[in-house]
């Protein structure tokens, strides 16, 4: 696991990383570049950024092939609160990706159950994700993988806590009623079958999931814990996300060069110049 401090530029090294892998990578219409996608409004400056590098002509989306990560059940995909209006508004409709590329859970399927067997029987068509991104709640939870989730889950119908339902009132103007307290979600394995698994997370409320997550013991009760078990994953942070960790852990990630280091200092270079 990798401990990346990006400051203020969280989304946009994140954006930066994967134009980099697109670049790297030959993808074809036989071999596309397939990505797991999170959202909420800590990746939301990615998707921006990757639009503005999308426009410059630096990428395409073309053979790229997407599963978003979650979505609630009984919102219709108009819906303002739906995970499927979010990534059409703020990412889709503003780059080339082919629609048919584009997978997001049904949450108004006749049956849930084959919804969920039938995306992970997709991702399995396509190899696997090659990069998986996601974000990650103040408890530890990844996508709605929330404590007490099984490490060994796959996408899968998930009834949400009282806690998560009761904090994402306030997208439902307060209204515990018209929340949903269902919702589809990508298991814990799914994502960890990714060949590369990117986490993002922001502000001080994510210090403990961090700690737990570099430092704590794996357990379901902090499902972000489970990610120890992947040989690739990067947790990318601000500084205000790091403050739980011990200062010796701080100090042995910030003195490792590697290529997530290369990205974030050709960034700062940038932003330098400007």
């Amino acid at each position: 696991m990798r401990l990346l401090l990006t400051h203020n530029l969280l989304g946009k090294w994140a954006a930066h990383y994967l134009a980099r892998k697109l670049q790297q990578f030959t993808c074809n219409h036989q071999r596309p570049f397939v990505l797991g996608l999170p959202t909420g409004s800590t990746p939301l400056h990615m998707y921006q950024e990757l639009i503005q590098l999308y426009r410059q002509g630096k990428i395409s989306f073309k053979n790229v092939v997407t599963f978003n990560l979650d979505e609630y059940v009984g919102l219709a995909p108009e819906h303002e609160q739906s995970y499927a209006y979010y990534m059409h508004n703020n990412f889709f409709a503003h780059v080339d990706i082919n629609p048919s590329n584009i997978h997001m859970l049904n949450g108004n399927a006749s049956n849930l159950e084959l919804e969920c067997q039938s995306y992970e029987q997709k991702i399995a068509q396509f190899g696997g994700m090659d990069i998986c991104f996601g974000g990650v709640g103040e408890d530890g939870h990844i996508a709605f993988n929330e404590p007490g989730s099984s490490l060994n889950s796959r996408t899968r119908v998930k009834t949400l806590n009282s806690s998560t339902i009761v904090a994402n009132s306030r997208f439902f103007n307060h209204d515990i009623t018209q929340t949903p307290k269902l919702a589809l979600t990508m298991g814990i394995k799914t994502m960890l079958e990714a060949k590369e698994v990117v986490i993002l997370a922001q502000g001080l409320k994510k210090a403990y999931a961090v700690r737990q997550a570099i430092e704590g013991a794996l357990s379901s009760i902090c499902p972000i814990t489970a990610l120890q078990q992947h040989d690739r994953v990067v947790i990318a942070c601000d500084d205000f996300a790091t403050y739980e960790l011990k200062v010796r852990t701080l100090r042995y990630f910030d003195n490792i060069d590697d290529e997530y280091a290369l990205v974030l200092q050709q960034l700062h270079g940038v932003t330098d110049d400007k």
